[in-house]
């Protein structure tokens, strides 16, 4: 899911830099997936704990990774 399907999900299409900040403030985010949001261009984009934090936990998880390099 990118950015911008996350921030239509929540109704609001146009709020894609709050969609961001939303996941940004995600305090419990090991638990409640944020890090599997990424940028439209399939980039990783941000993480609060960093991005290899976000890559070991894409890999973990066997999410197709290889377009986030």
């Amino acid at each position: 899911m990118t950015y911008t399907e996350f921030a239509g999900a929540m109704g609001r299409p146009d709020a894609v830099r709050a969609a961001a900040s939303v996941c940004a403030r995600n305090a419990p985010a090991l638990f409640v997936p944020c890090h599997r949001v990424l940028r439209s261009d399939g980039t990783l984009g941000g993480f609060a704990w960093g991005l290899d934090v976000k890559r070991s936990l894409l890999e973990r998880e066997s999410v197709g990774t290889t377009a986030l390099v």
